[in-house]
């Protein structure tokens, strides 16, 4: 991906960049100088490797989705990220970040959550190695995703529910970054998708890059070519979408979708379509695009998907869709459920509300009948249960 990496500077084009304030430049300035070496380090990556494999549960399977092919007429394998140990991709960047903060000598690890599935994946590699963990959720997020609330529990996390703005995950970041402001020392911040001061967004970018990674040597044993026609993905930060592109950003031959959460339609009010909605500005430390009013003020996001109702995205992504190398299109609630439960009844597969918005994407595009077309299903969806029965109505909750 020579043409969309990150420079020495931490810029994508024009995007990215570290905009933090002083008290946080030690933080910062001491990740940036220590990550590449760190990642390039062969007892790094061969321990980054062994985790995966043996307790992430690494490789995902490439599925063959046959009914839900035949429903669309074409070819559709799902990258099943939801079978990994905590039920989504957000295992992969924790596991190579914990190993980080470890090789820094971090005593105490900190993280922002929307959907629950990154902090749960914190609080795991914190058990694991045995660091104190705090994970900051919004409190509105909190009560909508409370089976992942027990989760970090259960694993020794101590959960912050934050109660500023719309109690949501852009709030729950601007609360872990004050904390690592007043604890600069011992603590490292796992930020939990491709956004952030630089080096966050292409650090995460590269731990999910065993996403694409994967995908290239499953299709070739699939199909015999490594190149698919399609891959999309959901995006609210975009690591999903980062590790499933990642290995293919130079081969133009490949159409990359992301997919954003439209909640109650574009011109709703109540959205977190960014690309849509969106300009240039700054946010936790880069400058991206972001929904904001004229006076540069955060727009509020809103999307039935705790994990997609952030109100930027990653820099990485601001300049593709500047470059026109990743198509963005988007989702409502509605469209997004009935995507899920398509796939349950076709494939017994319950995906995460994240993912279902990316499903939602293929009732809408036209396809050949022999594309190949890869959707990431970035996450499982128990923690969406609450949500998914409320979408079937209470008569039919009591008839299950």
């Amino acid at each position: 991906m020579m043409k969309f990496n990150v420079d020495e500077r931490g810029y994508y084009g024009e995007y990215g960049g570290a905009y933090i304030p002083e008290m946080m430049y030690p933080n910062v300035k001491e990740l940036q100088d220590n990550y590449l070496k760190i990642l390039d380090d062969e007892i790094f990556r061969k321990e980054f490797s062994l985790l995966l494999r043996d307790y992430a549960g690494r490789p995902s399977p490439l599925y063959y989705a046959g009914r839900l092919s035949a429903y669309h007429n074409t070819n559709i394998y799902l990258k099943r990220e939801d079978l990994n140990h905590t039920g989504a991709h957000k295992i992969n960047n924790t596991i190579g970040q914990i190993l980080i903060a470890k090789r820094l000598g971090k005593t105490r690890i900190i993280a922002e959550t929307g959907a629950g599935q990154h902090g749960v994946a914190t609080a795991t590699v914190c058990a694991l190695m045995g660091l104190k963990c705090f994970v900051y959720m919004g409190k509105l997020d909190v009560e909508r995703q409370a089976p992942n609330v027990l989760r970090m529990k259960m694993l020794g996390a101590e959960v912050i529910p934050v109660t500023s703005g719309n109690m949501t995950l852009k709030d729950a970041a601007n609360e872990a970054i004050r904390d690592w402001i007043s604890n600069p020392v011992d603590t490292h911040y796992i930020i939990g998708s491709v956004v952030g001061p630089h080096p966050y967004p292409d650090l995460v970018a590269r731990l999910q890059s065993v996403i694409s990674e994967e995908i290239k040597w499953q299709l070739t044993e699939h199909i015999g070519k490594e190149n698919p026609d399609y891959i999309i993905a959901c995006v609210g930060g975009g690591s999903n979408a980062a590790g499933s592109f990642y290995h293919y950003l130079d081969n133009e031959d490949v159409k990359l979708v992301a997919v954003e959460a439209a909640g109650k339609g574009i011109n709703s009010g109540k959205s977190a379509a960014t690309m849509v909605l969106g300009s240039p500005g700054v946010i936790h430390g880069s400058r991206t695009i972001l929904m904001q009013n004229e006076d540069g003020q955060i727009t509020e996001p809103y999307s039935v998907s705790a994990g997609l109702d952030y109100p930027g995205i990653g820099p990485l992504f601001a300049w593709l869709y500047k470059m026109k190398r990743v198509t963005f299109d988007n989702a409502t609630d509605t469209e997004a459920l009935e995507a899920a439960f398509l796939l349950t009844r076709l494939e017994g597969i319950i995906p995460a509300l994240e993912s279902a918005h990316a499903l939602a994407i293929l009732g809408k595009m036209k396809f050949k009948k022999d594309d190949i077309v890869v959707v990431t299903i970035s996450g499982r969806g128990d923690k969406d249960m609450a949500a998914y029965m409320k979408y079937l109505g209470e008569s039919d909750y009591k008839n299950i």
